[in-house]
């Protein structure tokens, strides 16, 4: 008993270093977001108390739920474009061929680049004038596909979502690669044995076995949709026309440019809101599904 007592005081000795940066870099900030969120203050003058009228006027904003709408496209297409994008990567890179190492690390280089060369890059891509899509478009006879890609308001959207797609799905790709190795040879060969092999293998076997760790990357891609800001504010500041504002940019406009860091707090809060009832409906989801 009384080793167990000592080790339980061991551990929480060793844990109590990374549970008080935990708390500084996480929990305080978030509760000064609340604080600040019932409060009219433009960072000169005394914060005054308004109660939950900075939620109700944003509540009222129209530009507001097109950030809503926005972050909502950004997540789905993150879902459906970055998951079975990394998924299929991972088992193609999973097999035994020659170079894969190289393409492994080719596949999670744009993980590493920093949001502003991706930004840069991709922008370059999408130039109206001298951008390499409209270049080969019109190189292969489809001159009347050229687009403003980044300002039309019918493609902007989602031209930003397909660099994201881009930017984040080799991570993605790690994450099954690693899951993928982790499933007993003995499974793979006795799948083999009683004849399920290529696509059939991969869809009674293989993804069935890695179901755990696709819906934690489910997660990690609902959380990081509504995190984005960079790429977009880089990109296209959130134009044309508010068309790919994003909660974030929403936030810092009104918060920094606009010097509201009570209204713009209010809006950190609801982007928390919005991203634990999301993850939320999804761990429920996965829940009854194994049930």
């Amino acid at each position: 008993m009384h080793t167990l007592k000592g080790t339980k005081y061991a551990i929480f000795f060793g844990l109590l270093p990374a549970l008080i940066i935990y708390l500084g870099i996480a929990v305080v900030p978030i509760g000064m977001s609340a604080y600040y969120s019932v409060m009219n203050w433009d960072g000169i003058q005394p914060m005054a108390f308004v109660g939950i009228d900075n939620y109700t006027e944003i509540f009222k904003d129209d530009i507001f739920w097109m950030t809503v709408k926005n972050n909502v496209f950004i997540m789905l297409t993150g879902i459906v474009g970055q998951i079975p994008a990394g998924l299929f990567l991972a088992l193609l890179l999973n097999r035994k061929m020659r170079g894969a190492g190289f393409f492994r690390t080719i596949g999670f280089l744009p993980v590493v680049i920093s949001s502003v060369m991706v930004s840069l890059i991709w922008g370059m891509v999408y130039n109206t004038e001298y951008g390499m899509l409209n270049s080969i478009l019109s190189s292969i006879g489809l001159e009347s596909w050229r687009q403003n890609w980044l300002g039309d308001t019918s493609w902007s959207l989602i031209s930003i979502s397909i660099t994201y797609i881009w930017q984040n799905c080799g991570l993605f790709m790690v994450i099954f690669l690693a899951a993928l190795q982790n499933i007993p040879t003995e499974v793979n060969e006795a799948a083999e044995l009683d004849g399920a092999t290529g696509f059939k293998k991969s869809m009674l076997i293989t993804i069935p076995m890695i179901r755990g760790t696709i819906l934690v990357t489910a997660v990690y891609s609902i959380s990081n949709s509504f995190r984005v800001f960079d790429l977009i504010q880089i990109m296209t500041g959130g134009g044309p026309a508010h068309v790919t504002e994003v909660m974030t940019i929403y936030m810092y406009n009104n918060a920094f440019m606009n010097m509201r860091f009570g209204y713009g707090s209010a809006v950190s809060v609801l982007i928390l809101l919005f991203s634990l009832i999301v993850v939320s409906i999804v761990n429920r989801v996965a829940k009854e599904k194994d049930a």
